[in-house]
């Protein structure tokens, strides 16, 4: 375990009044790639450290950071908490799914590594989430989705259809569990019987990247090659798209807060946005960094949560 002490910053916003932002510079040798926000106000925030091998915890309360060593070759790409409280990571350098428990001794956090099975290769393990049941589902950019049973151990793999892709993932709030398909373009809806329904987009080659559900079940789609926002809803098959502001856009993630805005990140201009469906008008935050490249947006209540994989800083947006 490593602990860091560092300074963090109030940085004023180009747009949005109702909006502050506030900067948690972290160790240049972490690289936080997906971050992922305790629900609890002031609570901990957690992120994959995709270089070193680590699950990094901050306290935002004195910008404290905290490094949990992984295993031997880790290289961490998602983080999600699950309904228990353990923090679960995708670990593509293991080929494995990590939890750690972080109510455990912070001297000594208890780590598990579920390997995947030994003739399944490498599958370059991306995202995860947890259905209504409590079972951990996660991608492999390989052209593998599987699913882990915490309470059992077993774990299941299955070929996504179109084969190489299956990146970003999210539940809807009735534990129905949809992914994305950056090579494939498509979402898909994974089916109790564990195999997918296939959803194509409108835009043809649009490049589904990650996904995210609102409080009504509506699946967000973050189009990578499109630069679109889009919108499917499940109950009526119906799709609606947005293209982000700027020029020649590329939209990498994805998440919706309590209110039903949307933000996402956007990488050619280097910007989060966020998105409100009722109007249909986007904000614009641009990050104090030129180059921030926010690969996963997360947050709780009143604040959303970004890694700046190339600026070595985590950033939290502040709203009413």
């Amino acid at each position: 375990m490593r602990v860091f002490s560092a300074a963090f910053l109030f940085v004023p916003l180009l747009s949005g009044a109702q909006v502050s932002v506030q900067e948690y510079p972290i160790p240049g040798d972490l690289h936080a790639h997906d971050v992922w926000a305790d629900a609890a106000p002031g609570g901990p925030v957690y992120f994959s450290a995709q270089r070193s091998g680590h699950l990094g915890i901050l306290d935002p309360k004195t910008g404290k950071v905290e490094t949990v060593a992984l295993g031997r070759g880790s290289s961490p790409h998602g983080v999600v908490m699950g309904p228990e409280g353990m923090v679960w990571l995708t670990d593509g350098g293991q080929n494995a799914i990590v939890r750690v428990d972080p109510r455990s001794s912070p001297a000594a956090r208890q780590v598990k590594v579920w390997e995947l099975p030994a003739d399944a290769g490498y599958m370059n393990l991306n995202t995860a989430t947890f259905d209504g049941k409590g079972v951990h589902w996660f991608t492999g950019q390989s052209g593998i989705y599987g699913r882990l049973d915490p309470r059992t151990g077993e774990m299941k793999l299955f070929e996504s259809p179109k084969g190489r892709g299956p990146y970003g993932i999210h539940h809807t709030p009735d534990g129905t569990v949809y992914y994305a398909s950056l090579a494939g373009s498509f979402i898909g809806k994974i089916n109790s019987n564990g195999t997918t329904t296939v959803i194509e987009p409108p835009t043809k080659g649009q490049g589904a990247r990650r996904v995210w559900s609102d409080s009504k079940g509506n699946v967000w789609v973050a189009e990578w090659n499109s630069g679109q926002l889009s919108r499917y809803e499940p109950k009526t098959g119906k799709w609606a798209q947005w293209k982000a502001p700027g020029s020649s856009p590329r939209v990498y993630a994805v998440y919706v807060d309590e209110s039903d805005k949307v933000w996402a990140s956007e990488w050619n201009a280097q910007v989060m946005l966020r998105f409100d469906p009722a109007t249909e008008k986007f904000e614009t935050f641009k990050s104090s960094s030129s180059s921030a490249n926010v690969r996963q947006i997360h947050g709780r209540k009143g604040e959303v949560w970004t890694p700046e994989s190339a600026a070595s800083k985590l950033v939290v947006y502040r709203y009413r």
